[in-house]
C-alpha cells in the first residue's frame, strides 16, 4: 500500500526548474541569430534555416523541434519534410522588423545577463554586483550611456518589455482630474507618450540624462505626438522634478536602495500638488512573497546588476510613501506580473 506521501511525491518540478537553462539559452540564441525576424518574413524548411542561420547539420532539427514543443515555432511535416513558421507570440513580439519588438531583452539576457548569473552564490554571499564591475568595468548605466550604440539597444530593451505595461497603464488609470504628467527615467519617451495618446486632456513631459534625449524626440515626432509630449533633459537625482499632477516611475526605483529610492519618492512628493499621485510601475512584489515568483527573481537580478538595489512589495511601498507623507495608496495590476502603485499626496 503507498503511502500518502509516496502519491504526491512529484520530481517533475524540481527538474523543469533545475533544468530551465536549457530552454532559456535555446530562446535566446534563436532570438540573438534572428531566426523569428527571418521566419516572420516566410515560413522556411529546416535546410533553408540552416542555410541563412549557417547552423551545422548536427542538432539542426533538436534545435528548431524544441522551439516547435516549447510553444514559439509551428511546423508542417517533420525533419527533412518540414516547413517551419512562427508561433503567434513570437511573430508578434520576436520580429525586429515590427514595433512591437521585445527581443531587445532578450538579446540583453543572453549577451550579458546570462553569464553573469553563474556567480549568483558569490552575490548571495558578499552582497556585491557581478557583472562588469567585478572585473574592473564601469557600472551598467554608465556603460549603456557613454555608447550610443548600447544606448539605443538598451532603450529599445526597455521599451519592448515595457510597452504592454505603459499601455494598460495609460487606458485603466483615472486621468480625468488632471492635465499634466512627468515620467522620471523615461528613457525613450514611450509611457508619455501611451498616456498623451489615450487621453485627450493630459500633456506629457519625459525626463533623462541628455545622451538620450535625440532618441526620445526621434520616438515622439514618429507617433506625431511633439504637441503633446515633451522631452527634457535632467538628472532625476541632482536635479527638481517638473511640477506636474502625476508623476510616474517605470522600473527605476528597483535600481537603488533604500536611501535613494526614499529620495525619489520625496522628490516626486515635493513636485506634486495637493491630490496629484504617484505612480511605479514595477514587477511589485505580493506581499506574503509566495506568488510573484518573477519579482523576486527580478530583485536578485538588481543584486547582480546594482550595488543596492532590491525589487518590492506593496507593503514595502505603502510603508515608504507614507514614511515621506503620502496620504494613501492603490494597486493597479497592469500585464504578467507587473503592477502600478500609487500614491496620492
Amino acid at each position: 500500500m503507498k503511502t500518502a506521501t509516496q502519491t504526491t511525491v512529484d520530481p517533475s518540478k524540481i527538474m523543469e526548474v533545475g533544468t530551465g537553462f536549457f530552454a532559456t539559452k535555446t530562446l535566446l540564441t534563436a532570438t540573438n541569430m534572428e531566426l523569428f525576424t527571418i521566419l516572420a518574413k516566410r515560413q522556411l524548411s529546416g535546410k533553408e534555416i540552416q542555410s541563412r542561420l549557417g547552423l551545422h547539420t548536427r542538432s539542426l532539427y533538436d534545435f528548431l523541434d524544441a522551439l516547435v514543443a516549447m510553444g514559439f515555432l509551428k511546423r508542417k511535416g517533420i525533419k527533412e519534410k518540414a516547413i517551419y513558421s512562427n508561433s503567434e507570440d513570437t511573430d508578434f513580439f520576436l520580429d525586429k522588423n515590427k514595433p512591437s519588438y521585445m527581443g531587445g531583452m532578450l538579446e540583453m539576457c543572453n549577451n550579458r545577463l546570462y553569464p553573469f548569473w553563474n556567480n549568483l552564490e558569490v552575490a548571495l554571499k558578499t552582497g556585491l554586483p557581478q557583472n562588469e564591475t567585478k572585473n574592473g568595468g564601469k557600472p551598467i548605466f554608465e556603460a549603456v550611456y557613454a555608447d550610443p550604440n548600447k544606448l539605443r539597444e538598451f532603450v529599445g530593451a526597455m521599451a519592448g518589455i515595457q510597452m504592454g505595461n505603459f499601455i494598460a497603464f495609460a487606458k485603466e488609470f483615472d486621468f480625468s482630474s488632471y492635465t499634466t504628467l512627468c515620467d522620471i527615467g523615461g528613457a525613450g519617451g514611450f509611457l508619455a507618450a501611451q498616456v498623451a495618446l489615450n487621453n485627450v486632456n493630459m500633456h506629457c513631459t519625459s525626463l533623462d540624462l541628455p545622451e538620450v534625449e535625440p532618441i526620445a524626440k526621434e520616438n515622439i515626432r514618429n507617433m506625431g505626438l511633439g504637441n503633446k509630449v515633451d522631452i527634457k533633459s535632467g538628472d532625476f537625482f541632482t536635479d527638481d522634478f517638473p511640477k506636474s499632477d502625476v508623476i510616474t516611475m517605470g522600473n527605476i526605483l528597483h535600481d537603488w536602495g533604500a536611501k535613494d529610492k526614499k529620495l525619489l519618492i520625496k522628490k516626486a512628493y515635493n513636485s506634486l500638488p495637493t491630490g496629484g499621485a504617484l505612480v511605479v510601475i514595477e514587477n511589485i512584489i505580493d506581499n506574503d512573497r509566495r506568488k510573484n515568483a518573477f519579482g523576486l527573481l527580478m530583485s536578485l537580478n538588481m543584486l547582480i546588476e546594482t550595488t543596492e538595489g532590491y525589487d518590492f512589495s506593496f507593503l514595502d511601498f505603502d510603508n515608504m510613501v507614507k514614511e515621506i507623507g503620502f496620504k494613501s495608496t492603490s494597486l493597479i495590476p497592469l500585464k504578467g506580473y507587473t503592477s502600478a502603485a500609487i500614491a496620492f499626496k
